[in-house]
């Protein structure tokens, strides 16, 4: 989007992007840019905070008056308030001893999925929303297919004109946003950390995300592979 701005400038559009790596676009010089020091895929700063998320844009717009130059790169004065942990959230389930074996694992995940349903469905009343829905199939249906993929059945793909690769890439989005939605508890506000931290090091879900990229990126499949960069975020990868 930093390269684009160059071009939609030479059309006499004026532009700002919202960065949140900075090295990046200091290497390709945008016409104006706010850097801000969030957690990648949060440009506007946490969910369900208009407030702050309107002083990122209005930070932004501003930009749009400032002196014109080559290139402009602003920081943005504050951190995502969000960020702090709240030491009164507790996990929608008790951590429990997470198998090693795959078939024993994708079985940990359906006990797990059954577990956050009543979290989940009470977190998308009191939300009035839910992010889950990508694959087009209900939570139960995606744990379905993701442990079968556990148990090395590799089923033919459940979503009509969808290839069994990006459907097991869409299962799995839908499946993380479930459980992190199950965890927003009534009165807390854990941070982004909190969330990662209790999936991706207390779940059986989490286990079986990694077991399953591991796996897709050691076969020959180079669609499995394509997709399988995206089970798991960059930062949760262990070291090898």
């Amino acid at each position: 989007m930093s390269a684009l701005g160059h071009y939609l400038e030479e059309e006499g559009i004026a532009t700002v992007a919202i960065v949140l790596i900075r090295p990046q676009a200091e290497n390709t010089r945008p016409p104006r840019a706010l850097f801000v020091p969030f957690e990648l895929g949060r440009p506007l700063g946490p969910p369900s905070d208009a407030a702050f998320q309107k002083r990122v844009i209005m930070a932004a717009l501003g930009l749009l008056v400032a002196n014109r130059r080559p290139s402009l790169i602003v920081d943005f004065s504050d951190d995502d308030p969000r960020e702090a942990p709240d030491p009164g959230w507790r996990p929608p389930i008790e951590p429990t001893t997470i198998p090693q074996e795959a078939a024993d694992l994708a079985e940990a995940v359906e006990v797990e999925l059954w577990a956050l349903a009543r979290p989940y469905a009470e977190s998308c009343v009191r939300r009035e929303r839910s992010t889950v829905g990508l694959s087009g199939l209900a939570p139960a249906a995606c744990g379905d297919y993701v442990a079968s993929w556990l148990r090395g059945e590799k089923r033919a793909s459940p979503v009509a004109d969808m290839s069994p690769a990006l459907a097991l890439r869409f299962a799995i989005d839908d499946l993380k946003a479930f459980a992190l939605e199950a965890a927003l508890t009534p009165g807390t506000r854990p941070s982004s950390r909190q969330l990662g931290d209790w999936l991706w090091n207390g779940t059986a879900l989490g286990a079986a995300l990694q077991t399953l990229r591991r796996d897709c990126l050691a076969g020959d499949d180079e669609r499995l592979k394509t997709v399988a960069a995206f089970f798991v975020p960059a930062l949760r990868v262990p070291p090898e």
